[in-house]
């Protein structure tokens, strides 16, 4: 079986098992999802959305994060871990939206990556999830279960993306992004995964 066959099948396989996932990570708007794409990096979408109300409490906008200082942030957010870089981000990107997109957060790749501690993937997450545009957000995790499922050779988070836009339609990228977190979730861990129980691989290496 071919990559585009097999990806059929297992785009079947998620729609029937997550028909809607939803957003992980809790969020108003597009700059709440956004601070919490960034406190998410290396750290659980619990925990972030454990933490994330604390600081939306003090402040859920750009002109009210600029009102709060790095140690301040950096506070609020330790339990997600790498709060000194991520407090610095958020402060640091907070007060370019207020300075060059008079508050909002812009709907372009290239504006988005421009802002601190914003990268690609993190721009992906906002442009799919808050925005409705499509992208592939691709971390850890799903760049794992591609190369799992044979649908990419798995060198780099790069290629992965490329390989998986080629491979599923583009109006199902952003669903299916979700669809494949709680997938690896639910059904293939990293660790102690058991494939003869897993809906995708137990059917692949049949």
């Amino acid at each position: 079986m071919n990559r585009k066959d097999k990806a059929q099948q297992i785009q079947h396989i998620l729609d029937e098992l997550f028909p809607l996932p939803e957003v992980p990570l809790h969020h108003r708007d597009a700059y709440t999802l956004l601070v919490a794409t960034v406190l998410s990096a290396q750290c659980t979408d619990a925990r972030v959305n454990q933490v994330a109300p604390l600081l939306f409490a003090k402040a859920d906008t750009p002109q009210a994060m600029g009102e709060l200082s790095i140690d301040d942030i950096q506070e609020i957010i330790r339990p997600c871990g790498l709060s000194n870089s991520k407090a610095k981000a958020i402060a640091g990107l907070s007060q370019r939206l207020v300075e060059s997109h008079q508050g909002e957060v812009p709907r372009s790749f290239d504006e988005l990556e421009a802002l601190p501690g914003v990268g690609h993937k993190t721009a992906s997450v906002v442009m799919a999830q808050a925005f409705g545009i499509p992208a592939f957000p691709v971390d850890t995790h799903i760049h794992r279960l591609a190369a799992r499922f044979g649908l990419s050779s798995g060198k780099s988070v790069v290629q992965t993306e490329k390989d998986l836009k080629q491979l599923f339609p583009r109006q199902s990228w952003n669903k299916l992004h979700l669809q494949l977190i709680y997938f690896g979730r639910k059904y293939c861990p990293a660790r102690g995964h058991d494939s003869s129980t897993c809906p995708i691989c137990s059917w692949i290496s049949a």
